[in-house]
């Protein structure tokens, strides 16, 4: 063991302050284990290098559910209608059209790249007149209640980077998530749940799902307790929450204060502050013993209600169930809730495994919003309905009479949001009749981001933390609120 990284934390500024303020240690532990004896405010552990303690202006929303639909659904087959399509069929993409911007090799290979009609129905919907296609019918139904993006671009061409990149700001791994970035500034609003919850289903596609790594809700180099929680889909919800067999509770509380009063002693011998973290998550751990099996008992929930959100509604680790988990969450006070839909990449036989996640998504997405406003939690919730990238207006493999697949595309694709101070019933940007460049108001990743903490009441540029040398942010320095999206 070298004792030299020991050494220079023993001499630093947090050090001879801990030695020099003797009792303060205890005191501070002793809030954060039972923040009522010192009448303490409920809320999470200060942020490590925090630029923020609350909103920067006052915020639209409170919360965040983020319906990420891993695979990238294809925007012509769902809001991007493209009537032109009809009389393109089968022609080569032009030169002018693609511009000589790079393809993946998955099609760069072919002989011909032939521009494709989506085999769906469009039609006008709501009092605003968006178009939605006949594989969203309930969606269809809420379109006066959300906002059509049609003109977001990436940078990356490939599913994990461009999830990595919409998720953190970057196509690399090794940055905080949006989700631990809003933990980061705002806290919690529970001390019996974590502040940002992961849910997982995967769709009925047959297709292969996309892997998602636990970096897409990490922290990075946050502090650690930002870290999206992420609940399984079978079985208990989180690993080893429930006491091992033969240990009762009050055995498991004398174990857990003596742990903390061991990991306090270190923390003033070494002045780490993850070793705060360790404490404030084993605490959590014993809270969610109580909180978590209350959460997921759906007896108090009416058959409207999961008649609203679909059959699936009752059926653990679905997307009905998960949407459903969703709004349960945030009424508890979650912060950030992301659930990650898989099975939307659409290489081949697009037709049938589009309307098969269609099945599965559209009617809990479109409950969603609609609970969420009869119970009166839509004005001050955001959500946001987004893949990683778009599709490809030319045939990916054969094209037939009734089958066709579409390859991956980065330069314009389409997403939905609702509520947290968003603009209801409008469909914002436009693309050519190819739906393959923008010609109108585009929205890059990174403003969408930027546009989401904006309205936590979080400023992208100074939401800040120092690494490594530097100060890091969600955005990089990039990125624009997109004003013209909100009320």
């Amino acid at each position: 063991m070298d004792p030299t990284p020991t050494a220079m934390q023993m001499i630093t500024r947090r050090h001879f302050f801990s030695r020099s303020a003797t009792g303060i240690g205890g005191v501070a532990l002793a809030s954060l284990l039972n923040p009522a004896l010192l009448g303490a405010r409920q809320q999470s552990l200060p942020a490590r290098g925090s630029s923020t303690r609350g909103p920067y202006h006052t915020p639209r929303a409170k919360r965040v559910i983020y319906l990420f639909q891993a695979g990238a659904p294809s925007q012509m087959e769902l809001f991007d209608f493209k009537p032109r399509l009809d009389e393109l069929q089968g022609i080569e993409l032009p030169d002018s059209v693609r511009n000589g911007q790079r393809i993946t090799g998955m099609s760069s290979g072919q002989n011909s790249l032939p521009v494709t009609r989506p085999m769906v129905r469009f039609a006008r919907h709501g009092r605003c007149g968006a178009w939605v296609s006949n594989l969203l019918p309930y969606t269809a139904g809420i379109v006066d209640n959300i906002t059509i993006v049609k003109t977001l671009h990436t940078e990356a061409i490939n599913h994990d980077p461009a999830m990595t990149f919409i998720v953190t700001g970057h196509e690399q791994p090794g940055r905080p998530s949006l989700g631990a970035w809003a933990s980061y500034g705002l806290g919690s609003d529970n001390q019996n749940l974590p502040t940002f919850v992961v849910l997982h289903s995967k769709g009925s596609a047959k297709v292969d799902a996309i892997p998602l790594a636990s970096r897409m809700w990490g922290t990075a180099f946050l502090p650690s307790m930002h870290q999206g929680v992420r609940f399984r889909s079978s079985g208990d919800p989180i690993l080893y929450l429930n006491n091992p067999p033969g240990i009762a509770e009050p055995t498991r509380r004398r174990m857990l204060d003596r742990i903390g009063r061991l990991n306090q002693l270190q923390h003033e011998e070494v002045g780490d502050p993850e070793i705060l973290t360790r404490i404030a998550q084993y605490e959590l751990a014993y809270r969610m013993q109580s909180g978590v099996p209350e959460l997921m008992d759906l007896s108090d929930e009416s058959e409207m209600t999961l008649r609203m959100y679909g059959p699936d509604a009752s059926k653990p680790g679905t997307y009905g169930a998960n949407c459903l988990l969703a709004r349960r969450l945030i009424e508890r006070g979650v912060r950030f809730v992301q659930l990650f839909h898989r099975g939307w990449d659409h290489h081949e036989d697009l037709p049938v495994n589009l309307s098969r996640q269609c099945r599965d998504t559209d009617q809990p997405s479109a409950a969603l919003v609609q609970d969420l406003k009869q119970r009166g939690l839509l004005d001050d919730t955001l959500v946001v309905w987004a893949g990683e990238f778009g599709r490809t207006v030319y045939c990916q493999g054969e094209l037939t009479a009734n089958n066709y697949g579409r390859d991956h595309h980065p330069r314009c694709f389409s997403i939905w949001m609702a509520g947290g101070g968003t603009k209801p019933g409008i469909t914002y940007g436009e693309t050519d009749d190819f739906s393959y460049n923008i010609v109108d108001r585009p929205v890059h990743v990174h403003d969408l981001n930027a546009t989401i903490l904006h309205c936590l009441g979080l400023d992208h540029e100074q939401l800040t933390y120092r690494f490594q040398g530097r100060d890091h942010r969600l955005t990089d320095v990039h990125g624009d609120v997109a004003y013209d999206l909100l009320a």
